[in-house]
C-alpha cells in the first residue's frame, strides 16, 4: 500500500513541469466530470494509459479545438513519439508553441505507417480532410519522411490557459506513470 495516492505518485514520478501540468490539468477540468475522473485515474493501477502533451502551431491548434481537425499527425525521420506510443483512451493536452496548454483530447483511434513513396498519395486520400491538410506542400514535407503517426481524437475540450514551463524543442511528450517497480 502506497502512503500517498497514485496520482501524487505519477506527479512526483514526472519532471518538475510535468508533474505541474498534471496538476494544473485536473484542476482545469475538475467542472467536467468525465474529464476529472479520467485524470484522477492516470497513474493508478486500474489505468493503463498514458497522456500526451502535442505541442501545435496555428491554424492546426484552432482547427482542433473547433472541432473542424479530427486527426492529429506527426511525421518524423525516426521512431520517436508518438510513432507507436499512443493508443485508444490515452489523453492528449493541447499546447500552443511557445505558450500555454489551451485544449485536452482523447485518442479514439492510432495508426502508424512505415512511408514509401506509394504510401504517401494513399494516406494523402485518406486522412487530408480530416487533417484539414490538402495543401500540396503539406504532403510533399510529409513525403521526404520515413514514420507516420494518425490520430483520431475525439471528446475535445477548450481550457483556460494553462502555463506550462516545457522548454526543450520536443514536439511530443508522453508523460508516463509511475513503475509500480521503484
Amino acid at each position: 500500500m502506497l502512503p500517498f495516492a497514485p496520482s501524487a505518485f505519477a506527479e512526483r514520478r514526472c519532471g518538475d513541469w510535468q508533474g505541474q501540468l498534471l496538476a494544473d490539468l485536473r484542476s482545469a477540468v475538475r467542472a467536467d466530470a468525465g474529464w476529472a475522473s479520467r485524470l484522477a485515474q492516470f497513474g493508478s493501477s486500474a489505468d493503463a494509459n498514458s497522456v500526451h502533451v502535442a505541442i501545435l502551431v496555428e491554424p492546426y491548434l484552432r482547427l482542433l479545438l473547433d472541432g473542424r481537425k479530427t486527426v492529429e499527425s506527426r511525421f518524423s525521420n525516426y521512431r520517436r513519439p508518438p510513432f507507436q506510443q499512443v493508443r485508444p483512451g490515452d489523453v492528449l493536452a493541447l499546447k500552443q508553441s511557445g505558450g500555454p496548454v489551451v485544449g485536452v483530447c482523447e485518442i479514439a483511434e492510432a495508426w502508424f505507417y512505415r512511408l514509401t513513396p506509394d504510401a504517401v498519395p494513399r494516406l494523402q486520400s485518406r486522412f487530408a480532410a480530416a487533417l484539414c491538410a490538402e495543401t500540396t506542400a503539406f504532403w510533399r514535407q510529409a513525403a521526404a519522411r520515413n514514420y507516420a503517426s494518425f490520430l483520431r481524437v475525439k471528446n475535445v475540450l477548450s481550457l483556460r490557459p494553462i502555463p506550462c514551463a516545457k522548454r526543450d524543442r520536443s514536439a511530443w511528450v508522453v508523460l508516463r506513470p509511475p513503475d509500480p517497480a521503484r
